[in-house]
């Protein structure tokens, strides 16, 4: 069973146990986290395709940590004597899907 959610402007394709960097979220490490813009679920019989959104449906995770990535933006001129390099730290939540929550389904 997986499902397609959609989180900000990007959608993510999970599975339960599956880790995935969404987002930064101020939440504590260890707590649940939902999802609830599901826009497609697959199961072993049926697949259930949203309108935009499948209404009842989520997804639940929880917190792992809170990585950095460090990201360098470099502009360069040649011949011109011209060179910049800036940088920032991108901050995500990284989190473990727990269960995917069918509607009817507790």
């Amino acid at each position: 069973m997986y499902a397609v959610f959609e989180d900000g402007s990007r959608q993510y394709r999970v599975q339960e146990g599956d880790v995935v960097k969404v987002d930064f979220r101020e939440v504590e490490v260890g707590a649940s986290v939902e999802f609830s813009r599901v826009l497609l679920c697959q199961s072993e019989a049926d697949t259930k395709i949203g309108q935009p959104v499948i209404e009842g449906a989520r997804v639940v995770a929880e917190v792992v940590d809170h990585p950095t990535t460090k990201l360098y933006i470099q502009h360069f001129r040649r011949r011109k004597n011209y060179r910049r390099l800036r940088g920032h730290r991108q901050p995500y939540t990284s989190v473990k899907i727990q269960k995917i929550v069918l509607p009817g389904a507790n």
